[in-house]
């Protein structure tokens, strides 16, 4: 390589290489031998969400003056990757405190927000964002949560869905309604902390997929929230969901890739040990063909989310890859689980063994932060416009 070639995406720092092993080495030690009873269960132990935020992956980029990692977005994708190889419950926790909720307060907050919750955040508290409503789905500017204002106060009232680590998070990032006739442009974030009166988290949904994780209401009667705790400005809250959501979209693209490895991982060894006909099924020619698409897939998605994340590094427009990662990462990873669980045959249907839980992880990344339909179009509109 010439001194002036650009290394390949895939090249890693010696800090980056050094933050996905250790990440890596912690989901093998500490997750995988809770997983299948986290999966029961639907919850996360606190001592594990400790753990996490000892290891330093809760707030991958919050500067250092604040107490985080103060590292760049790409870590934090190589972080969401390696924890979702084994658990994406896991990954998707601390994709949506980084992704979603620390990005949001980084590049919108005042100083005084930034003082009052990056160092929370970086050392024991969980966020969650809370956009979603029973009627503003991929329409998230359809949304019909009110706030309005009383002197220094905004009072929220309104119902929201979804809310992805609601059940462990101490503060929301929220999203209402200051001015419905103005349309989206009356759209504002507020920070609100669980303690709040008129805050109250609803019932935790029981999912197919991704149990671990908690999803659940959000229910918003007479919350008073203090003017200075806007995250932006007032009617600015389209711009923070919009891009805030870009970021999150490639973050759920390094779940779908971390998903997919590990799901290919275990099919690999599967049909190395498993014998049929007097060898292993990985000597057919029709079984090693599957495992080759497989394996190319998921090459092709890996490259398209560290592209979109090194664009976003680089201060370079990426909305588009963004769409495109997640859109094709997440058909990977219902591709790759779906023959995992195939080449297991009997084994792959129980849940004794690991890919069947894979399989159901795998579907979410086709609806959350963005339905696929959703992503082709923002993919045909920013073509079509060039």
């Amino acid at each position: 390589m010439t001194p002036n070639t650009p290394p390949a995406l895939t090249t890693l720092t010696e800090d980056e290489l050094l933050l996905r092993e250790s990440v890596r080495a912690f989901a093998d030690t500490e997750i995988r031998p809770q997983v299948h009873e986290m999966d029961d269960r639907q919850t996360i132990p606190r001592t594990l969400l400790d753990a996490l935020f000892a290891l330093g992956v809760m707030g991958v980029e919050i500067p250092d003056e604040f107490g985080g990692g103060n590292a760049s977005f790409f870590h934090s994708v190589l972080a969401v990757e390696a924890l979702s190889r084994v658990d994406p419950s896991i990954g998707v926790l601390v994709d949506v405190q980084n992704t979603l909720v620390i990005n949001a307060v980084l590049r919108w907050g005042d100083d005084a927000l930034k003082s009052k919750y990056l160092p929370r955040l970086a050392s024991d508290t969980i966020g969650a964002y809370a956009l979603s409503e029973a009627s503003s789905g991929s329409d998230a500017f359809a949304l019909k949560t009110r706030a309005v204002r009383h002197n220094k106060d905004f009072e929220l009232t309104g119902r929201k869905l979804w809310i992805t680590n609601a059940a462990e998070a101490e503060l929301f990032i929220v999203f209402a309604n200051v001015n419905p006739s103005a349309g989206y442009r009356g759209i504002t974030a507020f920070i609100v902390e669980r303690r709040t009166p008129g805050l109250t988290v609803g019932k935790r949904e029981d999912k197919l997929g991704i149990r671990a994780s908690s999803t659940c209401e959000l229910i918003l009667d007479g919350c008073s929230v203090p003017a200075d705790q806007v995250l932006g400005e007032v009617g600015k809250g389209y711009k923070v969901a919009i891009e805030t959501l870009n970021e999150g979209r490639i973050g759920i693209g390094a779940q779908m890739i971390g998903l997919s490895d590990g799901a290919l991982g275990h099919v690999i060894a599967y049909t190395k040990e498993r014998k049929q006909f007097g060898q292993p099924i990985a000597d057919f020619q029709g079984v090693q063909f599957q495992l080759a698409r497989a394996a190319t897939d998921l090459e092709v998605a890996r490259l398209a989310v560290y592209n979109a994340a090194r664009l976003r590094d680089a201060g370079k427009s990426f909305r588009t890859e963004a769409a495109m990662c997640k859109l094709f990462s997440s058909e990977v990873a219902e591709r790759v689980t779906s023959l995992a669980v195939q080449l297991y045959g009997g084994y792959g249907y129980v849940r004794d063994y690991p890919v069947e839980k894979l399989y159901r992880d795998a579907k979410i990344g086709q609806i959350y932060e963005g339905t696929s339909n959703l992503q082709l179009q923002t993919i045909a509109k920013q073509i079509l416009e060039k």
